[in-house]
């Protein structure tokens, strides 16, 4: 479940984070897209109206340097002023090749109108410049009035023709650069709500979460009190029996050796040799009886024979010694378990049998349990399993299984017990190396 929460919780947040990145990028692009393009369609109508102004002009000051050509007596003038025209011709060339590249679908009928208008105009120029200067005076007025002037207006109002369709042009931009807008907008509303949409079930999620934390501490909280309130009593339940082993046991001994050594000081002083040699002799069984007490006691608590012998004897020690006090037939099976284990893997295994050998002969009834250790690989695997009357281990568990589930835990290890009324019991250790 907690390996659940937080493949759930890294998605979430993973997603939502990918999910703002996602609406970050598009919304930059898209103010991207729309800066460039602005800046093009307003670039496009500036260099457009640039160009329609220079035709414009140079078509109005060709009517210009006409008239004046006309109008000059003096030749040198006015091949000053026929100069000039041509500059002018040259100029509104370029600018409508400029223009010509730039050329929109509506814009081509009226440009290509202003370019027939243009090519018949100069046309109709160039007779002009083969006239006398007596030719320029007398017909230049008319020539004027009838041809030059009304043509020109005539381009004039087809460049403005051309110039409305250019305005028109960017307006449709505007319009296009609008409905981008709005597409982004409407993209940027639904990445927000989709946002806060995973933003809110993250946050139920984590706040199911959080209360679910919360009431689990507090029944652990509950659970460690009762857990020290038990580790009390059982560690004054353990000095209360190692005091009573040692007064009942060890003190009588030694109560006893005393009395004897006292009978003995009197044989010694009556000189009987025999009665006090044989009184020697029971004093002696006395304290070796006392010794192997203290001894049993010692190995309980912790037998030597782990440290210095190893895992392995020190187990088929305790399996002897418990179908030694209580009948219990105790079988160890152990296979390619090395020396060389660390001091808490050999404590814990050793400890969890001797626990689990206790329960058996205490709780279970049974009459025979087998003890298996396995290391293959990285893998400390011990199994025990008895011919019990069985039990719950959900309902039934005591102190002592909770102790193997806390040192096996402490070495991140995995603890499964099995059992059923009437079929026994059967447990599985598996410890990391």
């Amino acid at each position: 479940m907690l390996s659940n929460s937080r493949l759930v919780l890294l998605a979430g947040f993973g997603g939502l984070l990918a999910l703002m990145a996602l609406a970050g990028l598009d919304g930059v692009r898209a103010v991207r897209q729309i800066q460039t393009a602005n800046d093009r369609i307003r670039e496009d109508f500036l260099l457009r109206t640039r160009l329609l102004e220079r035709i414009r002009g140079d078509v109005y000051v060709s009517g210009t340097y006409v008239r004046d050509y006309l109008l000059e007596p003096e030749s040198g003038k006015a091949e000053g002023h026929r100069y000039s025209l041509l500059e002018s011709r040259r100029d509104t060339d370029e600018a409508l090749a400029g223009y010509r590249g730039m050329l929109q679908a509506p814009e081509r009928a009226p440009f290509e109108g202003l370019t027939r208008e243009l090519d018949t105009y100069w046309r109709v120029l160039e007779p002009v410049f083969q006239w006398t200067p007596e030719q320029r005076r007398k017909s230049g007025y008319p020539f004027l009035r009838d041809e030059v002037f009304p043509r020109r207006m005539a381009m004039l109002g087809i460049a403005d023709q051309i110039r409305g369709l250019n305005e028109a042009q960017m307006e449709d931009g505007k319009r296009r650069l609008e409905e981008f807008y709005q597409q982004y907008r409407q993209r940027l509303i639904f990445a927000i709500v989709l946002v806060i949409g995973v933003g809110l079930v993250l946050a139920a999620f984590s706040m199911r979460k959080i209360l679910a934390l919360e009431r689990e501490g507090s029944h652990s909280r509950e659970a460690l009190q009762q857990l020290s309130a038990r580790l009390v009593q059982a560690q004054e339940e353990e000095r209360r029996t190692i005091s009573r082993e040692l007064h009942d046991e060890v003190g009588q001994g030694l109560t006893g050796v005393l009395l004897e050594l006292a009978n003995l000081s009197t044989l010694i002083r009556g000189r009987d040799e025999e009665g006090a040699s044989a009184k020697a002799a029971e004093i002696k069984h006395q304290v070796e009886g006392s010794i192997g007490v203290l001894r049993n006691m010692a190995l309980l608590l912790r037998p030597s024979m782990l440290d210095d012998l190893g895992l392995i004897p020190a187990l088929q020690w305790q399996a002897r010694e418990v179908s030694r006090r209580s009948g219990l037939r105790v079988t160890v099976d152990a296979e390619g378990v090395g020396e060389e284990l660390p001091e808490t893997h050999k404590t814990c295994v050793y400890r969890i049998v001797q626990e689990a050998l206790h329960n058996c002969v205490r709780h279970a009834g049974a009459k025979q349990a087998t003890i298996t250790v396995r290391q293959a690989g990285s893998e400390l695997t011990l199994r025990i399993q008895d011919d019990g009357r069985g039990f719950r281990p959900e309902e039934e568990g005591g102190m002592g299984l909770l102790g193997m589930r806390e040192r096996v835990g402490y070495l991140n290890g995995e603890f499964r017990l099995d059992s059923t009324p009437g079929q026994g019991a059967r447990l599985q250790v598996v410890l990391p190396l």
